[in-house]
């Protein structure tokens, strides 16, 4: 026979994941409701995507500047993710830490001035 009280604190544990995640979802939106925060417009209620509201037809096609400025996001806040636990552990990894981040924000820097060379960072 199966003991399955050893999967009773598993249980445990979902029952309360789920029941906060359903607490933080839906408590703010009757909250809303109860206070008066809840006043749907026009505007509020329109489609918004991609920058600008959706004016025409769905094949519209967009402007490729703010996918290349929106990747190019992207990846310098990749870099600062990556640079505060370099910094925390440098004493850690020495100089060979420092030179591999160095090469690492060159890398970086060679892209950008790539990007910046090509226009893909000026905005009309």
């Amino acid at each position: 026979m199966v003991d399955l009280t050893q999967y009773l604190p598993i249980l445990i544990f979902l029952v309360i994941a789920l029941g906060l995640s359903g607490l933080f979802v839906f408590l703010p939106m009757g909250v809303s409701r109860l206070t008066g925060a809840h006043k749907p417009s026009k505007d509020k209620l329109a489609e918004y995507e991609c920058g600008f509201p959706a004016f025409e037809d769905s094949r519209h096609q967009f402007d490729v500047r703010f996918y290349l400025v929106a990747i190019l996001f992207i990846i310098f806040d990749l870099e600062a993710a990556f640079l505060f636990p370099w910094a925390v552990s440098l004493d850690l990894t020495g100089w060979a830490g420092w030179i591999t981040m160095m090469v690492f924000l060159g890398e970086l820097l060679i892209g950008f001035a790539y990007a910046w060379k090509k226009g893909a960072l000026e905005w009309e």
